[in-house]
Parts: C-alpha cells; sequence; structure tokens
C-alpha cells in the first residue's frame, strides 16, 4: 500500500480525535452538554450532520452497488429517501424542535414521549429505549461491516493484528476511532465530525462519477449508455422489469425518515427554531448532490468495469477498487476517508443515541434517580462502548450485506417510531395507551415479516418491504387504540 495513502487516512483519524478533544473541553460538562450539545447546533452543522448519520456506508457501497447490479430502477430508493427527507425537515423538525424544549425539555426520544404522555411515561420510556437499542446494535453493526469490507478490498494483508482477518482488523479499526472521539467528546463532537464527514462525503461523490466518466477509459456518456445496452438495455430503464411492488418497497424507504431517532434528535439540537429552514435548505442541498453522485457511481462504474474488463466480484466494493484504480495515492487515501466518513459519522449517531437512552431512560430511571450529571456523562461514555462492543459482534460475519442489515434496521425505526412521532406531533388526540401500542405493533410487524421471509418473497411473488406493513399496522393501531382510551389527563397535560 503506496505511503501516500496512509497519509491521507492518518491525517483523517488525527482530524477526527483532535474534534473530539476539542468537543470534551467545550460541551461535556452536563447530561444536555453530552447527549445534546447544550442545543447550539448552527443551521450548517445540524444540516449536514443529520444528512451525514444518515447517508451511511450504505451510499457509497450499498446504493452504488444496487445501481451496479440493476440498474436505474434501483435509483427509486434514493428518490424515496429524498422526498421523505424533504417531508421530514418540513413536518417533524420545527414542530420536534419546540415540543422538545415546551415538554420538560426533553433531551431525549423516549423522555420526549413519556413528557408527551406523562400517564404511560414510565412503560414508554421502557419500550422505546428497548427498541433503539436492539435496532441500533443492527444498524451500527452495518457500519462496522462496511468499514470491515474497505479494509479486506482495500489493505488486505497490509494490517496483521494477532492472526485476525483483514474484515475483522477493519472492524475493529473502525470501531477504535469511532469509540475515541464519541467517548471523549459526546454529541457536540459527534455533530461537528459529522460536518467534516458530510463534506468529504459530498467532494468524494462529485469526483469520483465525473472521472469514471470522463477519465481515461471513461469514454463520456455516450460511450457509457453504448456499453450500458450492449449488456443489458434494462439498465437505462427506470421500470422496465420492474413491479409495482418492487417500485413501492423501493420508494417507501422515505417513510423510514420520521422513525430515525439519530437523524431526528438533530432537529431538538438545532440553535433556535428559525434556524430550521435555513438548516433544512443546506441539508437537502447536501443530499441531492450525494444522492446524485451515488447513483451515478454505480450505473456508470459499471460500463467502466465492462468497457476495461474489470472483473468485480462484489458489486457493493465498486468504489474501493475504483478509488485504488483511477487515483493518485494521496486521493485515493481521501476517498478511503470518505467511506470511512460515511461509516463512522452514523456509527457515532447510533451510538450515542443508544448510549442516551441507557442512561436517561435505563439507569438514571431505575437505578440511580438522584445520580449527578457527572455521573451520567461518566454512564453514558460506558454505554457507547457496550453498545459498540454488541454491534461488532453482530458484524463479526464478513459475509454481511450492508444495505440488508440497514433496510432491516431502517424499517424498525421507521414503523415502531415514525407513526407515533408524526401523531405525537400533529394530532392531540394521541395518548399514551395509543403510543405504546403503535411501537410494538410497528416493532413486531417488521421482526415477524422479516423472519417469515415475506420480504425476500411474498405470497409467491416479489418480495414487499417490511417497513410497508410495519408503518401501516403502527398507524392504524395509534389512531384507533387512542380513539377508545381517551385520557382527559394527558389533553389537559397538552392544552397547558
Amino acid at each position: 500500500m503506496d505511503i501516500g495513502v496512509w497519509v491521507s487516512l492518518f491525517a483523517y483519524f488525527a482530524l477526527m480525535i483532535a474534534i473530539g478533544v476539542y468537543a470534551m473541553r467545550k460541551s461535556t460538562s452536563t447530561s444536555e452538554d453530552y447527549m445534546l450539545g447544550g442545543r447550539t447546533l448552527s443551521p450548517k452543522v445540524a444540516a449536514l450532520s443529520a444528512g451525514a448519520s444518515d447517508m451511511s456506508g450504505w451510499l457509497l457501497l450499498g446504493l452504488p452497488g444496487a445501481m451496479f447490479v440493476s440498474g436505474l430502477g434501483s435509483a427509486w430508493i434514493g428518490i424515496g429517501l429524498f422526498v421523505g427527507a424533504l417531508f421530514n425537515w418540513i413536518l417533524v423538525a420545527p414542530r420536534l424542535r419546540e415540543q422538545t424544549v415546551h415538554y420538560g425539555n426533553a433531551i431525549t426520544i423516549p423522555a420526549f414521549l413519556a413528557n408527551r404522555f406523562p400517564t404511560r411515561a414510565l412503560s414508554l420510556r421502557t419500550v422505546s429505549a428497548i427498541v433503539i437499542v436492539i435496532f441500533f446494535a443492527v444498524y451500527t453493526a452495518s457500519g462496522l461491516v462496511a468499514g470491515g469490507k474497505l479494509f479486506e478490498s482495500a489493505f488486505a494483508g497490509v494490517i496483521n493484528i494477532g492472526g485476525m482477518s483483514d474484515y475483522a482488523v477493519g472492524v475493529v479499526i473502525t470501531l477504535g476511532v469511532v469509540l475515541a472521539y464519541t467517548v471523549v467528546g459526546g454529541f457536540l463532537a459527534v455533530s461537528m465530525t459529522d460536518f467534516v464527514q458530510g463534506c468529504i462525503m459530498m467532494l468524494a461523490l462529485v469526483i469520483m462519477p465525473a472521472v469514471v466518466l470522463f477519465g481515461e477509459g471513461g469514454g463520456g456518456f455516450t460511450q457509457a449508455s453504448q456499453t450500458l445496452n450492449e449488456v443489458d438495455p434494462t439498465l437505462l430503464s427506470w421500470t422496465e422489469g420492474l413491479t409495482f411492488i418492487g417500485w413501492l418497497s423501493a420508494v417507501t424507504w422515505g417513510l423510514g425518515y420520521f422513525g430515525q431517532p439519530h437523524i431526528i434528535v438533530r432537529f431538538m439540537a438545532i440553535r433556535t427554531l428559525k434556524d430550521v429552514p435555513i438548516a433544512r435548505n443546506i441539508g437537502m442541498s447536501w443530499m441531492a448532490i450525494s444522492l446524485i453522485g451515488a447513483v451515478s457511481l454505480g450505473i456508470f462504474g459499471r460500463a467502466y468495469a465492462v468497457r476495461n474488463g474489470m472483473e468485480v466480484q462484489d458489486p457493493e466494493t465498486i468504489f474501493i477498487i475504483l478509488a485504488e484504480l483511477l487515483f493518485h495515492p494521496l486521493i485515493t487515501g481521501f476517498l478511503y476517508a470518505a467511506l470511512l466518513a460515511a461509516v463512522m459519522s452514523t456509527i457515532s449517531s447510533q451510538l450515542l443515541v443508544s448510549s442516551s437512552s441507557l442512561t436517561e431512560d435505563f439507569y438514571r430511571l431505575f437505578l440511580r434517580k438522584e445520580a449527578t450529571d457527572k455521573e451520567c456523562v461518566a454512564v453514558g461514555r460506558v454505554s457507547v462502548v457496550l453498545v459498540g462492543l454488541i454491534a461488532a459482534v453482530i458484524a463479526s460475519d464478513p459475509n454481511s450485506q450492508v444495505l440488508g442489515l440497514v433496510s432491516n434496521a431502517w424499517a424498525g425505526f421507521g414503523a415502531a417510531f415514525g407513526p407515533l412521532i408524526i401523531l405525537s406531533l400533529m394530532w392531540s388526540r394521541t395518548n399514551g395507551a395509543g403510543a405504546i401500542a403503535g411501537m410494538v405493533v410497528g416493532a413486531a410487524t417488521v421482526m415477524i415479516w422479516i423472519a417469515l421471509g415475506w420480504n425476500g418473497s411474498f405470497m409467491g411473488g416479489p418480495g414487499v418491504y417490511e417497513i410497508i406493513p410495519g408503518f401501516i399496522a403502527s398507524f392504524i393501531a395509534i389512531l384507533a387504540v387512542s380513539s377508545i382510551t381517551a385520557d382527559a389527563g394527558e389533553y389537559q397535560h397538552i392544552e397547558r
């Protein structure tokens, strides 16, 4: 491995840890500081932090891999995500920023739900914390899988740690760096590193497709289109070969946004309510550029591979392969850093949200109600490490697929929390019993759907993405149970 690659990577690692140290000195003295950055995020940091924590390794591995295999039909996932993110910024962001302060200055999603529905506070905090930790363990594992694949593909045989495989070394190093700055600097460190990582990711997704298309061996749009038509004309079709169920399963990824704790917690941390529209415009612009880049990388990377006789065994590694093949080592190292940025930004956000729930919604609630802020910060740091280790165990299988793990966790959160967040913010008749019913039904439906394999094949036809039945079932459960179990005490609490 060329020294230039290592120079870029070490510079990236050093920058992340330096930000963690800075954040530790600036904002880790209280629980609100450590877990929510003191609600002081500027619009640009909040926007890119929400985007980077959302667009994990799947943006540079999973989505380009799907495009490489299936062509433009897979781009509907990106379109659905863009629309879902836009509505999330419009419907949820301003209301959640305002109401989390109004209802007891809540600093976690479970705490907000408990304050919003006080008659079921204990049950809500317990159930929501369990859902968060379970699904985030899986979601975090997907990021570690991406880190493992990077080292397995790009650094084969370079690093030898106690006879561990290249994949395992990648998982360990990825987790180690993330833990270093997350444990030390908390939410502010995570958000600031997200901002830097978001910039790196977007720049990489502009550079890579441009070089693939117009660099040596690319041939431009015309040659790429001709090559893809020769391989399989359906690669350039948005609809050919795509069933209605397949299309619906792709675009409904956007429903997941309303229930992703690691994303919507950024809305809670924005400096002021007036900053939300500014953050929305910045975030959606970043997302549009990044998604277009990822889609272009996958589809035109397929054309480049065919034209140049490249054999790609794992389509999810096309970014890694092209980064090493087409660029100077210093730029290759930067592109690897972009992939690690995508991975680490999401992992750190997920670890911190899981840690916040374990600390505020379990430790402080059941074990030490009188715990001081200093004690809670310490427990939060320990919780970050514990969840990270559990995720590493889940990620230990090198055959895991990034997109598959992400899709399962995304659906779980989207169904468990999405309808509940929307209705708790926008429908005054939502009550605690309905909230619990919605969470349980949504999460259970997703897990049962996956266990039965109906996301792969349903009634003899194509599979139905589990977020669809889960989201619908959760929505109906909240509406039905809230309607038949009206709680006047909760309505009075809302009116005050």
